[in-house]
């Protein structure tokens, strides 16, 4: 059996430009949802957004990259088939392993054994869903791997799913927003282009035919999908509450439940009530006379 020669780059520098632009789009997404995460301490908007910075991270950030870059993979000598079921589970490992690294380091104050272990799970998930991906693909021949290499992607993707989870719960400002997007862009790439490298085809002439879908034809239901993420993303974090708003909620769910009434969102909080014999802060007397009663009152004389 030959082995067949392998290109990363059949379609040009298309590929994988367009591979570092989804992972780009969707790890800056993500740290966007993950900001707003912890601008909430009520457990159900925080719990939404860790979500939606899951989809974002695992579904676009690192799957729909890993499938972008696939676009551009051919193999001389074979047709490149892909099999349903495992290339759009590996979607679904992606987006669950990263969420768990996500609530790992999300609940709570975030601490560095926090942010190791959940590196730890989140690397070795992504790991996961890239070999799982490559073993939904089918091609005339055998597939195998280099160990060496295969353990240089595994360390890449701890080491980049760690430095990310650190970066959810340490940045806040555009800025480092922006510049941390670009660089797990640059670190799921290469975890992705390295696991590549590892991989081997051996050509067998006489084997049956490849059945699967071709990759044009999965990247079309893929683009709908991903653009369906990507605007729901965009208007979440468009019409999501600002900071301010988000302190004035933080007030009012601190506050115990008895300091709430129709009153205080009209005109803020009222004292409490004054107790007998003393006047509260609208109860104070007007122009009263020194018994108590009001201009216009006639006194009642006894005999």
């Amino acid at each position: 059996m030959a082995v067949a020669h392998l290109n990363d780059f059949a379609l040009g520098w298309f590929t994988p430009v367009l591979a570092y632009a989804a992972s780009v789009t969707g790890s800056l997404f993500g740290l966007l949802c993950t900001v707003r995460a912890q601008q909430f301490r009520s457990s159900g908007q925080h719990v939404r957004w860790l979500l939606l910075a899951a989809l974002a991270i695992g579904g676009t950030g690192i799957w729909l990259m890993h499938f972008s870059a696939m676009m551009g993979f051919g193999v001389r000598g074979s047709v490149v088939r892909y099999g349903i079921l495992l290339t759009g589970g590996s979607a679904i490992v992606a987006v669950v392993v990263v969420g768990c690294g996500l609530f790992i380091v999300g609940y709570g104050e975030p601490t560095r054994k926090k942010v190791i272990w959940g590196g730890v799970f989140t690397g070795l998930g992504i790991a996961g869903m890239h070999y799982m991906g490559m073993a939904g693909m089918r091609v005339h021949g055998e597939i195998s791997y280099s160990v060496p290499l295969v353990a240089a992607s595994l360390l890449i993707a701890i080491v980049a799913a760690t430095v990310a989870l650190w970066f959810t719960v340490s940045l806040r400002t555009p800025a480092a927003l922006t510049a941390a997007a670009l660089i797990m862009g640059i670190a799921v790439c290469g975890m992705h282009y390295t696991g590549m490298a590892a991989l081997r085809v051996r050509l067998v002439p006489d084997a049956q035919t490849v059945t699967g879908v071709d990759p044009i034809s999965f990247m079309v239901p893929v683009i709908v999908v991903a653009f369906i993420i990507l605007t729901v993303l965009l208007l979440a974090v468009i019409t999501g509450p600002t900071t301010e708003d988000v302190e004035i909620r933080n007030q009012l769910f601190e506050r115990p439940p008895s300091a709430f009434s129709p009153v205080d969102l009209l005109t803020g909080p009222q004292m409490p009530h004054a107790q007998s014999g003393q006047h509260g802060p609208y109860d104070q007397p007007g122009p009263h006379d020194q018994s108590g009663q009001q201009p216009g009152q006639h006194r009642t004389h006894h005999n």
